[in-house]
């Protein structure tokens, strides 16, 4: 196997060689290119068509540039950009030309903050501060649904940042147009001083999905993204309103009957709650959020998981108000090691646990040039499980050099004394510095160092994170190293094991064969995975090395990939994987990886991966599948199933099965009224789940939901089932 492992390797070294192209990285332009947006003389009407006049008078942007899927030359979609202004609102129209027309759209859905690499698509980034470091965008489908996110450095992004704004398309024999209308009052910008012209920080870019051709005005290399804003162009002529009064205010009323059913035994309650949310732009570089009686009704469910690892699963946030400006608190963009991390706000016990209900919170943003200042208090209540918590967070970055940052962060988190529950207070602190360093356009350092402290117990703990990596056109390499010592202990955070030390280098190559059209590229490489304890570093947990010849992905998006990972564990702990204990000793064992998925762009795809080999002492097949059927952007049913094998297992030698069976659908009549729901069951725990939920967007950014949640476990110890129906309607005024 190892002479194998050798040969494949040098062959790949090769095979890149002898493939590359030779368009390569560039760095930014030292002379900015510039756009013009004019004033409109009437009204815009956004409905899709560019009909007015005042569009005839803007200037064209046209001089796009090819990313995907080679860097450079000619390509074939052409993309024409023209924008105006009024005193409320940019206005962004463009002509997406398709030579098919209706026929060659590709859309998979009309939901809110779709994929971008499964839709034609089309954007506008924005950098409305100059910060360099920082960009909001705003994109669309030939259908019209919305994606909005925030994005920091070209690393981190927040998808479910959600702005006010409008847009509208149409479909044309000749390709598609789009048309948004940004208020200004959903930017944070800086006026100019007098002899100074407005210059703001804007990319475009579109995504034909058929050939998966990606352009973008100005150029920017493939390796990086429309979000890389050093390479932005300068928007210039706008003429900005003076700041106003700037408050968003979003109430809520919610009706919630729940009923539950254990051991022949009924409840059922019944719950009428208000609440709501506030925004006050104090100026264009302070925000300060609001929230009372938080409700998460209409949130994403998370979906199970079946765990064979050693590690902690991270269960991403998916709560509204949390999600907005997450960015500022993630620090380096990782889970292994997460000071704070809100979804320890607002649950009774760990993140798996029933929801404890949010009284109010507050949150505070200063954003400019040089600097960001953030804070954000939560008063969690009391439940019959917990007691009731106060949150705290603290943050402060400084941006240096071209884009460089580096900032501080303090958590606190005070759980009260409760004599019902006969709980003490607990107080819980972390102070933590962490930055990033971009010595040239391809490099990127990430550092972390974190310390927490638990009062009660006198106990402090420490954890650390380095990252250092070069990505190019060509390759990247890159090295993690994290620790996480025994006491580190984050009431507000997240961290994927304690006493663990982890190296993390590798990379790979990316070979983009110019005579084989069909392959956009082929990343082969190699990642090793090293663990040891922290508080004895001669004290081996596990290492593996993944090895990938084959990563593949194909021009119309399909992709392949075959990995072998060969892996050392020592189990020195307790430990069972899906219930199957694991006797303590040293393992060793080899694991081969099949991953593939056609072309998502389609009306039907399929996805899978085939995983076997030896496992511990024992053998595991793991087989997982998936489809989709969309014929119509406005109807797609999904469907995903995992099976896991393990034979000869653990102590007892056990065998053991699990299915776990996925089934979802989504009805859309267009972007803003739509029909989700998927059904989800696990034979491990015999947990079945039903998860429901209409929507309705009555005017931007307002809802009414209407939700079913069923959770059901049927075996022989246990008979349960809780049912929850929700009716939420919310209202957003901008004022």
């Amino acid at each position: 196997m190892k002479k194998v492992l050798q040969l494949l390797f040098i062959l790949t070294c090769f095979q890149t060689l002898k493939g590359q192209e030779t368009g390569g990285n560039f760095p930014p332009p030292e002379i900015r290119k510039e756009v013009r947006a004019v004033r409109s003389t009437g009204i815009i009407k956004i409905d899709g068509k560019l009909e007015e006049a005042d569009w005839q008078r803007a200037i064209p942007v046209t001089d796009f540039f090819r990313m995907e899927p080679r860097q450079g030359g000619d390509y074939q979609y052409k993309t024409e950009v023209r924008l105006l202004f009024d005193d409320k609102n940019l206005y962004v129209g463009a002509f997406c030309a398709d030579s098919l027309g209706r026929k060659g759209i590709r859309v998979q859905d009309l939901r809110r903050d779709f994929n971008w690499g499964e839709n034609d698509a089309f954007g506008i980034q924005l950098d409305p501060q100059n910060l360099k470091q920082y960009a909001v965008a705003f994109q669309t489908t030939p259908y019209g649904n919305q994606r909005d996110l925030q994005n920091f450095n070209d690393q981190s992004t927040d998808n479910d940042w959600n702005a006010l704004w409008n847009v509208r398309t149409s479909q044309t024999k000749e390709g598609y147009y789009i048309e948004f209308a940004i208020p200004f009052k959903s930017l944070r910008y800086d006026l100019s001083s007098e002899d100074e012209e407005t210059a703001w920080g804007v990319t475009f870019t579109r995504l034909a999905r058929r050939d998966y051709e990606q352009t973008v005005f100005p150029a920017i290399p493939q390796s990086f993204s429309p979000y890389r804003m050093t390479y932005a162009a300068q928007l210039k002529g706008l003429e900005l309103p003076e700041p106003s009064a700037n408050v968003r205010v979003e109430p809520y009323a919610l009706f919630q009957y729940e009923s539950q059913k254990e051991g022949g035994v009924s409840t059922s309650t019944n719950e009428f709650k208000v609440g709501g949310d506030a925004k006050w732009a104090v100026n264009p570089n302070t925000v300060v959020d609001l929230t009372f009686n938080t409700d998460f009704a209409q949130a994403d469910v998370d979906r199970a998981v079946n765990n064979l690892e050693r590690f902690n699963i991270f269960f991403p946030e998916r709560r509204q108000f949390f999600l907005e400006n997450s960015g500022i608190w993630s620090g380096s963009d990782q889970s292994s090691i997460r000071p704070f991390f809100s979804r320890k706000v607002g649950l009774a016990g760990n993140f798996n646990a029933q929801p404890a209900p949010i009284d109010i919170g507050a949150r505070y943003t200063q954003r400019d040039e040089n600097q960001t200042l953030a804070g954000m208090y939560i008063h969690q209540a009391e439940t019959n499980i917990s007691q009731a918590g106060n949150f705290g967070v603290f943050r402060y970055s400084r941006n240096y050099g071209k884009e460089n940052n580096v900032g501080f962060m303090l958590t606190h988190r005070l759980d009260e004394t409760s004599e019902s529950l006969n709980a003490d207070s607990q107080n819980n602190s972390t102070f933590t510095v962490d930055g990033l360093i971009r010595p040239s356009d391809m490099w990127t350092v990430n550092y972390l160092a974190s310390f927490s402290a638990n009062y009660e117990q006198n106990d402090i703990g420490f954890a650390g994170r380095v990252f250092a990596g070069r990505q190019s056109n060509k390759a990247y390499f890159g090295w993690v190293t994290e620790y996480i010592d025994q006491s580190y202990n984050p009431a507000m955070g997240f961290i994927s094991q304690s006493d663990v030390m982890k190296h993390n280098p590798g990379g790979y190559f990316i070979v983009r064969p110019e005579k084989l059209k069909w392959i956009r590229r082929w990343d082969p490489g190699v990642f090793v995975n090293y663990y040891h304890d922290a508080s004895n570093p001669g004290n081996f947990q596990q290492a593996s090395l993944y090895f990938f010849p084959v990563y593949v992905f194909f021009t119309d998006g399909s992709f392949i990939e075959y990995a072998v990972t060969p892996t050392w564990q020592n189990i020195n702990f307790n430990f069972a994987p899906l219930g199957v204990d694991i006797s303590q000793d040293d393992y060793f064992y080899v694991r081969n990886d099949i991953n593939f998925n056609t072309d998502r762009s389609k009306k039907w795809s399929l996805s899978g991966s085939y995983e076997w080999g030896d496992f511990y002492n024992g053998k595991q097949q793991k087989v997982v599948g998936g489809g989709r059927l969309a014929p119509s952007p406005h109807f797609a049913l999904n469907f995903d199933y995992e099976y896991i094998r393990l034979q000869n297992l653990g102590t007892l030698r056990q065998d053991l099965e699990t299915h776990l069976t996925t089934l979802g659908g989504r009805v859309a009549v267009n972007p803003r009224i739509q029909l989700s729901s998927f059904y989800q069951y696990n034979t491990f725990d015999d947990q079945g789940r039903w998860n429901v939920r209409f929507s309705w967007e009555y005017q931007p950014l307002s809802f009414l939901y209407l939700v079913f949640n069923s959770n059901s476990i049927d075996t022989t110890e246990r008979d349960f089932q809780q049912q929850q129906t929700i009716a939420k309607i919310t209202f957003l005024k901008q004022f």
